[in-house]
């Protein structure tokens, strides 16, 4: 009502005309026009040429919304810098993140079907610049029920609570399942991979500008079940964005571990990174995995069924990860062990008695020497391996009285 008010005072005897794109035309005959009232009623800038010719351009700058971009109103919105961050220090408020408000629209399309060209529809086809045009009935409503059905799953993931899989222990994240990787640039998926959580934890880092500032870490390992595994640390804001860092950090940093008969490792492993110490002990089918609990998550992943592990020194998860990959890593199979020693390697089976079983020959020639002994074996015996053999593996107190002072 108010713009066609405006048009009745800017020409009385005048004819009105609206192209597309925002521009209007408007010949006048008098002189009695009054443009600014024009310009206020469509928000638009007003353009005179001769012989009386009105242009109107679409101009929306009456709110700061339509002047500034959106990056800078979201800078504003969610307090990324200036006074905004450091009223949060200490407190541990929930950090406010972008939303996408474009999901779910599409640029040029409506209820009404008209197809812009440059916009929903090609600009030039077979040559020529195409006009608008506008949908069939039929096709119309097609492409409505399709964006309210989107429209209607996302509110329907976004009230489900999703229920993730329980791990080691009651709120814990470690041993958590996650969803695979996110698809490659050239779009491998990772189905057969899967993915656990070993750890998840609150950093800090404190600086001039922002004060104490909270992030989350997140320690993801990631295997298919058949030797080839890798894990991978993510940083970020909030949890799910430091755990989909690292789950797809990690598919790219797999390592190839080798099993013997699919089950085990190849031999004993002891292997020390930092203050963390790992002694890995082969075992026969059945034994099961008797280890700590990130370990057993690890091997899971990995493919091995069977083995032994001691953890000495600190438990620092990283610090575990770390030492399990560098041990399993430097393992000698037995077809390396023969090339390197150039002789037979030979195994001694429960199954078999004293006879040996040959698991490995040397490519090369065959060395006619044996392999020298030293007179003091150079063997590292562990304490507890020591009691056990003593019969001292518990302690000689334990039955002993003691007088009570």
């Amino acid at each position: 009502m108010a713009a066609a008010a405006a048009i009745g005072r800017v020409c009385a005897s005048g004819v009105f005309r609206v192209a597309w794109r925002g521009f209007a035309s408007v010949p006048v005959k008098g002189s009695c026009c009054s443009y600014s009232s024009l310009a206020w009623a469509f928000q638009a800038r007003c353009f005179i040429s001769a012989p009386w010719t009105v242009t109107v351009e679409q101009c929306r700058q009456s709110s700061f919304f339509n002047t500034l971009t959106a990056d800078e109103l979201w800078k504003g919105a969610l307090a990324e810098t200036g006074v905004g961050v450091k009223k949060g220090r200490g407190k541990r408020r929930k950090k406010k993140l972008r939303k996408n408000l474009n999901r779910g629209q599409e640029i040029g399309e409506g209820r009404s079907g008209f197809l812009w060209p440059g916009l929903n529809a090609p600009l030039i086809q077979s040559g020529r610049v195409q006009a608008v045009t506008q949908r069939k009935k039929e096709e119309r409503e097609r492409i409505q029920s399709e964006i309210v059905q989107q429209r209607d799953t996302w509110e329907k993931k976004r009230k489900i609570k999703v229920k993730r899989e329980g791990g080691w222990s009651g709120k814990c994240w470690g041993g958590v399942i996650l969803d695979p990787p996110d698809p490659g640039p050239n779009g491998e998926t990772y189905e057969d991979f899967e993915t656990r959580v070993i750890e998840v934890k609150n950093v800090f880092c404190m600086n001039a500008k922002e004060g104490r500032k909270k992030s989350i870490r997140a320690l993801v390992a990631i295997g298919n079940g058949k030797g080839a595994a890798g894990f991978a640390m993510g940083k970020a804001g909030d949890r799910m964005n430091a755990l989909r860092k690292a789950k797809n950090k990690a598919i790219r940093c797999l390592h190839l571990i080798e099993l013997y008969q699919n089950h085990t490792v190849y031999h004993d492993i002891t292997v020390k990174f930092k203050r963390t110490t790992i002694r890995m002990k082969k075992q026969n089918k059945g034994y099961g995995l008797r280890c700590h609990r990130a370990i057993i998550t690890i091997c899971k992943l990995i493919g091995i069924k069977d083995m032994y592990a001691k953890v000495s020194g600190s438990k620092n998860l990283i610090n575990i990860t770390r030492a399990l990959f560098k041990g399993l890593t430097q393992q000698e199979t037995h077809q390396q062990l023969a090339n390197e020693k150039g002789l037979y390697v030979v195994e001694f089976r429960e199954e078999q008695g004293p006879l040996p079983i040959v698991v490995a020959l040397p490519e090369g020639t065959v060395r006619e020497d044996p392999e020298p002994e030293d007179e003091v074996p150079d063997t590292k015996l562990e304490w507890s391996d020591v009691k056990e053999a003593q019969g001292m593996k518990r302690s000689p107190w334990v039955n002993v009285r003691r007088t009570a002072w």
